[in-house]
């Protein structure tokens, strides 16, 4: 099973690391391993979607570690294989975060834009938002500064 409890009074527990089984609740501590059990859990941490939360929590941890052997002189052969390893899943990490800060930055300036317009950003309103962060902000721009609330509400949920 891979864990080995001492007596209670010992207050021991042993983790075999290459014995856990492959599961998301020991996926942690495999990633933590060496060789072949490592690269298999960073395999399925790869795998997990990208907004699970827990592969978000483990990369800020991940790259922590990475730092600290990357900051190492005297890191080994096995340390620089798991720095290459870890490298383009923070890479990916770093790409959606960038995306979604831009995401969130359309939808700022299509939000203050309506408020600009309309003096507040009601129900129908935000209703539309979605559909209009679909096109690219060339488009919509225009639609925005040009269409009546009613326009838009029309155009973007379907009924123009």
């Amino acid at each position: 099973m891979g864990i080995y409890f001492l007596p209670a009074q010992l207050r021991t527990v042993i983790v075999v690391i290459h014995q856990l089984p492959r599961s998301l609740d020991t996926l942690w501590l495999r990633v933590l391993g060496r060789g072949k059990v490592q690269a298999q859990a960073i395999d399925e941490l790869e795998q997990l979607p990208t907004d699970n939360p827990f592969r978000a929590n483990a990369l800020i941890l991940l790259n922590r570690l990475k730092a600290d052997l990357q900051s190492n002189q005297s890191t080994n052969s096995e340390d620089r294989e798991l720095i290459m390893r870890l490298s383009p899943l923070f890479d990916q990490q770093l790409e959606a975060a960038q995306l979604s800060g831009f995401q969130q930055g359309e939808r700022l300036v299509v939000e203050n834009l309506l408020r600009f317009r309309f003096g507040t950003v009601d129900e129908d309103l935000a209703s539309i938002i979605n559909p209009v962060l679909s096109l690219p902000p060339s488009e919509f721009t225009p639609l925005l500064m040009q269409l009546s609330r009613q326009e838009l509400i029309d155009r973007f949920r379907g009924d123009y």
